[in-house]
């Protein structure tokens, strides 16, 4: 007589477990055991050339051998993310479509923008935190200024004069751009993007004379001398740019602005499926490839927020302090 193995299985963790019916468990152990069983889609919500499409490509790359099925990057960019976000976050829970997002479409949106599409707080789960770290001020190699003080002192010289690019409406650079504003008390004019490698182009370009952005996109155009890097926006100086002071050094007062990208997947997606992803990612993450091309970003992976309990208060806390930030710098939804 043929044993069905699996049946018999699961009838004995069924008397165990004191249940009558394993019809909630059953698929929880499917999942555990198959997933994934098909490529996988890692949605960006900005155009090929910024942090969170080259830690999606890291990403894709690491995970594919050990899970054994391609991670594929599709770049949906426009809204600053939200629309990546709200595909995600109406997509299948099943664990086949992940977003990766930096602040703007999963924190800073409902506040700066009148109509999103979704709840962040309730339509997507953090799964793993790809990278934290600093942002660099860079400005335009057209502009007459070599450090913070002298940006600040002919931005007041120059009322209007400075145009400041961002990878869109309610993106981290955006808001670094407010919060720098309101520090130092200069007028500023923001120029959204569809992502921060366009931006960076007319930064280039001379088109708008600032920018605040992740140090992987504007130390290539540095090192050229297409562009300067005044300041990084940490408390403590990049290994990656030991010689570019912080905000705080070069007399900005209490100064600090921080970004991450952070995957997230669908709300309902099954646990087993959500502890599978993070699991790989913790063993990829202390690679010491993967470690090197973070620190290359001016990032790591912090520890403190492997735990999705702590990834959701994390976002909580970021969320609370952008409402603070939006209030007083006076933002209206658009």
């Amino acid at each position: 007589m043929a044993i069905n193995r699996r049946g018999a299985c699961t009838a004995l963790l069924t008397q165990a477990l004191g249940l009558t019916s394993v019809a909630a468990l059953a698929p929880g152990l499917a999942w555990a055991q198959d997933f994934p069983t098909r490529p996988v889609r890692l949605v960006v919500g900005a155009a090929p050339g910024g942090p969170s499409d080259f830690l999606a490509r890291l990403m894709a790359d690491t995970l594919s051998p050990p899970l054994g099925q391609p991670f594929v990057v599709e770049n949906k960019p426009g809204a600053s993310g939200t629309f990546a976000a709200e595909a995600v976050a109406k997509a299948a829970p099943d664990g086949y479509t992940l977003l990766l997002s930096g602040p703007a479409a999963v924190v800073n949106a409902p506040f700066v923008m009148a109509r999103v599409g979704y709840d962040p707080a309730k339509d997507l789960v953090p799964v793993a935190v790809m990278g934290a770290g600093a942002f660099v001020l860079a400005v335009s190699a057209t502009l007459p200024v070599r450090s913070v003080p002298e940006l600040v002192a002919y931005a007041r010289a120059n009322p209007g004069a400075i145009n400041y690019g961002s990878g869109g409406n309610g993106s981290s650079g955006h808001l670094a751009g407010e919060f720098f504003s309101q520090t130092v008390g200069v007028t500023m004019t923001h120029v959204p993007y569809k992502g921060d490698g366009l931006a960076a182009n007319d930064l280039m370009g001379g088109q708008i004379q600032l920018m605040f952005t992740a140090p992987n996109v504007a130390m290539p155009h540095a090192k050229s001398g297409r562009l300067r890097i005044l300041a990084v926006t940490s408390r403590e100086r990049l290994p990656a740019l030991p010689d570019v002071p912080t905000m705080i050094e070069a007399g900005v007062k209490d100064f600090e602005y921080l970004g991450w990208i952070i995957a997230f997947a669908p709300s309902g997606t099954p646990r087993p499926v959500l502890e599978t992803l993070q699991a790989a990612w913790a063993k990829a993450r202390v690679q010491p490839a993967v470690r090197g091309k973070l620190v290359d970003l001016g990032m790591q992976a912090p520890e403190r927020l492997g735990k999705p309990e702590v990834m959701v208060a994390f976002l909580q806390d970021e969320r609370e302090r952008m409402a603070r930030l939006v209030k007083a710098a006076g933002l209206k939804p658009e």
